[in-house]
């Protein structure tokens, strides 16, 4: 007969495999598309060549086998994890480790950094080929990545480093919130997170961004004039236009405006602005008015208060995954099913165990709303660039960036729906047509 602990741990796995072979049913689907179409839509001939598409649909090809390898590859060490009672045993040597240094078992705390330290080093260990094989090979294979192993190295421990710094003494603090917090332990708990969340959204731009990329303001020229009317124009609260150096780091390029509350700047990748390589006799980036089309775009998203949607749909969220985890922690079976003896049963394995694991079906539920939610943004942003008259600009732009970063322009219905944030190609040009006739009717 099985035992509840038993149950759990089969559960949580058949639900992972199940996503895992849903995701691979998805991928694959897309992976035929990029097989068997090989034509470019009639919208896109005038800008996009056969040697292009057939280089993202290569591309294409390519990142699909690499995600298909590498899901498969996590959802195997996540059940390893599981039937081994991996974490268990991670928590032991943690205490082992502690004991070394005179700390007792009730010091949970001190346990659980060590714990976290433990957790993320090995993760950082087991995720390393799969982004060495991301950056080395399949990016330099296709013109993209631009790090050197030195370059790599260092970003990768700059990055380790830091989420130990920002993670340990939060999760600290949480700890201690839920330790003392009492039967509203939840409320505190949630205003604590939303108050550094806030703080880290706050801090990123100037303080978190300039450890990884140079960021140099834009110069007097004009682009930068262009720019500064357009905020002027919509009252946008611009404080400085930058230039982030991200050339160093990949080809692909972006923008984004940053800072949460007054003053705001505008970030754009220095590969989004054009450029012309003699050697290869190709020009890539956009013109000063494709990139003012882009911005309006970014603009939208600020006019229409999607960051602040999102951070109160995100704290919502918040509210209720730790409500349930009020509810489950102190499910003894939860820790018992990874291998913990009776009796004990650290605050930091019921998150991990709970949020993660326990309610993973809700967490894909929501990720597959939330992704919708964001194209019908996405939307929103393109529409508002628009009406700004800006249509043929960001229509100019989209299909350049496309054909810039190998983005194949078509995808399966399914695929979309699940995986993409961003409506895709054709999905927005076809938008931006139909706005265009509107108006000429109009």
């Amino acid at each position: 007969m099985v035992s509840g602990e038993d149950l759990i741990v089969w559960l949580i796995l058949l639900f992972s495999w199940a996503e895992y072979l849903w995701e691979l049913y998805l991928t694959l689907r897309q992976l035929k598309i990029y097989h068997t179409n090989k034509t470019i839509p009639d919208e896109l001939k005038e800008m996009i060549n056969e040697e292009s598409i057939k280089k993202a649909r290569l591309y294409g090809i390519d990142k699909s086998k690499f995600k298909i390898a590498k899901e498969l590859y996590n959802i195997i060490l996540i059940s390893v994890i599981l039937y081994k009672r991996w974490i268990y045993v991670a928590w032991h040597k943690s205490e082992m480790i502690a004991e070394a240094f005179n700390i007792t078992s009730d010091q949970e705390i001190i346990i659980t950094c060590i714990f976290m330290t433990f957790v993320t080093l090995f993760n950082f260990i087991m995720n390393m080929p799969i982004k060495i094989y991301a950056t080395f090979v399949l990016e330099e294979n296709h013109g993209f990545n631009k790090q050197t192993a030195l370059f790599f190295v260092k970003d990768q421990l700059k990055s380790l480093l830091l989420g130990l710094v920002i993670t340990l003494p939060i999760i600290s603090i949480a700890l201690y919130i839920i330790m003392l917090g009492g039967n509203m332990f939840v409320v505190w708990l949630w205003l604590f997170t939303t108050v550094t969340t806030l703080l880290l959204l706050a801090l990123y731009p100037t303080v978190i961004a300039p450890l990884f990329d140079k960021f140099v303001p834009l110069p007097d020229n004009a682009l930068r004039k262009g720019i500064e009317d357009l905020a002027s124009k919509l009252n946008f609260p611009l404080s400085q236009i930058y230039i982030v150096k991200g050339s160093k780091r990949s080809a692909h390029s972006n923008a984004y405006f940053s800072g949460l509350l007054g003053a705001k700047r505008i970030v754009l990748f220095d590969t989004l602005l054009e450029s012309h390589d003699k050697t290869k006799n190709v020009t890539t980036g956009c013109t000063d008015d494709e990139i003012l089309g882009i911005l309006a775009h970014e603009l939208g998203h600020w006019s229409c208060s999607h960051i602040y949607k999102s951070i109160a749909l995100t704290e919502v969220n918040l509210l209720l995954l730790f409500t349930a985890f009020g509810i489950l922690f102190k499910y003894s079976l939860l820790y018992t099913a990874i291998g913990f003896p009776p009796q004990q049963e650290p605050i930091i394995i019921g998150l991990l165990v709970i949020l993660q694991l326990i309610l993973a079906p809700y967490n894909s539920l929501l990720s597959y709303f939330a992704t919708a939610l964001s194209r019908k943004f996405e939307f929103e942003a393109d529409n508002f660039a628009i009406n700004l008259k800006y249509a043929t600009e960001l229509r100019s732009a989209l299909i350049k960036l496309g054909k810039d970063n190998l983005d194949y322009p078509i995808y399966d219905k399914l695929y979309s729906a699940w995986y993409h944030s961003h409506p895709t190609l054709l999905h927005r040009i076809e938008n931006i047509n139909t706005k265009i006739a509107n108006e000429k009717k109009d």
